[in-house]
C-alpha cells in the first residue's frame, strides 16, 4: 500500500545508519517525526548536541503519511482556551498555537526545502446551517485577535471548492499545503547539516535513569544524555506505557486520483487551497502537485479496513465532486492519528529531564512542527511560565485498553448518522426538484 507522498517526494529520501554501539550527546530524541526533527533542529541551532532515534525508516510513520495541510490552532476555539486556561495564560497558548503555520513556511524558507509549499490559505465549509452558525462564531473570535480570515457564504465556498454540497465556511489566510514526506526529509537534511544525529531501524527497548543521565537501548546500541525528549505521539510504544495510554490512536486513511484532466482540476480548489469540512467524520481534502485529489477521513479497524475505508473515500468524493466520476483511484494508505481526551496536545513532564509531546488531534503538521520548538525551549531552560505552553504531567486515560472498541463504535455510529443524513439530503432535493 504505497501513499502518494513516497512516490512523489520532490526531496530525496536518503540513507541513514541504525545506531550501534555507544553514543553520548546532550540531549537523545526518541521519534524522528516532524515533533521529534523539529525538536532537533532548534536545539542544533543553539548549539545543543542532539541524537535521535526512531523504530523506523524516515517518514513511514504519521509524518510522512498525512494529508500535509498546515492548519493553525488547535481543535478549541480562541475563546474556549482563554475560558479552559484563564485570561493570560490563555491567550498566551492561543498566540502558540496560532503560530505554528509561519513557523513551518519560515522554516522551509530558511532551509530551502522543496517540499510543494504553498501557502493560499485553508478552507473550512460548512455541511450545515448549525456547522455554519459555528464558524460564524469562530471567525469573529480571530478576527478579534488580528487573524486574517475571511467569513465565506454558499456562493464564494463552491468558487473556491469547486462544490455546490456547502452551505458557507470561512478560509483562513495563514494556512497552506506542503508535501508532508519531502518536509520530513528537509527538516532531517537540516537537522544533519547543523550536526544533528539520526539513525532509524534503532527502536528503543529500554529507557532509565543513572544518576543525573538518560540512558536509552536500542538493540545493537545505546545513547546516554542528561535530557532527553519522547516524541512518537500515535506510535508510542510499551516501553512509555503511561504515555501511550494517554492518547487514543485513531486510524486515518487517505486515496489520491489519477491526475486530472485539465478542464476539471482548474473547477476544483483552482486558488491551490487545502481544506475540511465540518462532516460528522470529518473529511479533507486538496489538489497535490501533480493535480491529484487527495481525500482522507477516519479509517477503519479489523481486516477489512482498507476496502471498508476506500468505499467510504469513494463516496466522498462523488458526493463533493460529483465532476469525477468515473475517475481512476492509483494511491490508498493509512497511518494513525493520535487522539487526546481533551481534544489539545500536550507537553508533559515524565521527570526531570525527560519531556513528552503528543497528542494532535488531526492538526499535526503545524502543531507538532510548533511542540519541537516548544520542548527544545523547555531544555535550554526555559521555565514553564515563559514557555507560552502548559506544562502537565502525564494523566492515562482511564480504561484505556477499551479505548479502541470505544473509537471503533463511534466511527461506525458516525458513519449510520452520515449515511441517514446523506439519505436525506437527498429527498429534499428530490422534493425541491419536483
Amino acid at each position: 500500500m504505497q501513499s502518494l507522498w513516497s512516490a512523489t517526494a520532490t526531496t530525496p529520501a536518503f540513507s541513514l545508519p541504525e545506531l550501534e554501539g555507544s553514543a553520548r550527546s546532550q540531549v537523545v530524541i526518541i521519534g524522528a517525526g516532524y515533533t521529534g526533527l523539529s525538536a532537533a533542529l532548534h536545539l542544533c541551532e543553539a548549539g545543543v548536541e542532539v541524537v535521535v532515534i526512531d523504530a523506523a525508516e524516515l517518514g513511514e510513520g504519521g509524518s510522512g503519511l498525512n494529508g500535509g495541510q498546515v492548519i493553525p490552532g488547535v481543535k478549541h476555539d480562541p475563546d474556549t482556551l482563554e475560558q479552559m486556561f484563564g485570561a493570560g495564560p490563555g491567550a498566551q497558548l492561543v498566540e502558540t498555537v496560532a503560530s505554528g503555520p509561519d513557523l513551518v513556511f519560515g522554516l522551509i524558507q530558511k532551509y530551502q526545502i522543496d517540499c510543494d509549499a504553498t501557502r493560499n490559505g485553508w478552507i473550512q465549509s460548512a455541511t450545515s446551517e448549525s456547522a455554519l452558525t459555528a464558524i460564524k462564531a469562530r471567525v469573529e473570535q480571530w478576527r478579534r485577535r488580528g487573524a486574517p480570515v475571511e467569513l465565506l457564504d454558499r456562493v464564494q465556498v463552491a468558487r473556491l471548492i469547486g462544490s455546490e454540497r456547502y452551505c458557507g465556511g470561512w478560509l483562513d489566510h495563514r494556512g497552506g499545503t506542503v508535501q508532508p514526506r519531502s518536509l520530513l526529509f528537509g527538516l532531517a537534511r537540516a537537522v544533519g547539516r547543523l550536526g544533528g544525529r539520526i539513525f532509524t531501524r534503532s527502536a528503543a527497548i529500554k529507557l532509565e535513569q543513572s544518576g543525573a543521565q538518560w540512558r536509552i537501548e536500542t538493540l545493537r546500541g545505546q545513547v546516554v544524555a542528561p535530557a532527553a525528549i519522547v516524541a512518537t505521539d500515535a506510535y508510542t510504544g510499551e516501553l512509555l506505557d503511561a504515555v501511550r495510554r494517554s492518547v487514543i490512536p485513531v486510524p486515518s486513511f487517505q486515496v489520491a486520483t489519477e491526475p486530472l484532466p485539465p478542464a476539471v482540476r482548474q473547477s476544483i480548489l483552482p486558488r491551490g487551497q487545502g481544506a475540511s469540512d465540518t462532516w460528522h467524520l470529518l473529511r479533507y481534502f486538496r489538489l497535490s502537485a501533480d493535480g491529484r485529489l487527495v481525500m482522507g477521513s477516519r479509517g477503519y479497524f479489523g481486516a477489512t479496513a482498507q476496502a471498508t475505508a476506500a468505499r467510504h473515500h469513494y463516496r466522498a468524493v462523488q458526493e463533493i465532486f460529483p465532476q469525477l466520476q468515473g475517475v481512476r483511484y492509483d494511491y490508498h494508505w493509512g497511518g494513525l492519528v493520535a487522539m487526546t481526551g481533551d481534544h489539545l496536545p500536550h507537553l508533559h513532564e515524565l521527570a526531570p529531564g525527560l519531556l513528552a509531546g503528543l497528542g494532535y488531534n488531526g492538526r499535526g503538521v503545524a502543531m507538532a512542527i510548533v511542540m519541537g520548538r516548544l520542548l527544545a525551549r523547555r531544555v535550554l531552560g526555559v521555565s514553564a511560565e515563559e514557555l507560552g505552553f502548559p506544562v502537565t504531567a502525564v494523566r492515562p486515560i482511564p480504561l484505556h485498553r477499551f479505548s479502541q472498541i470505544g473509537v471503533r463504535l463511534a466511527i461506525e455510529y458516525l458513519q449510520l448518522v452520515a449515511t441517514l443524513a446523506r439519505a436525506r439530503a437527498r429527498l429534499a432535493w428530490q422534493a425541491g426538484s419536483a
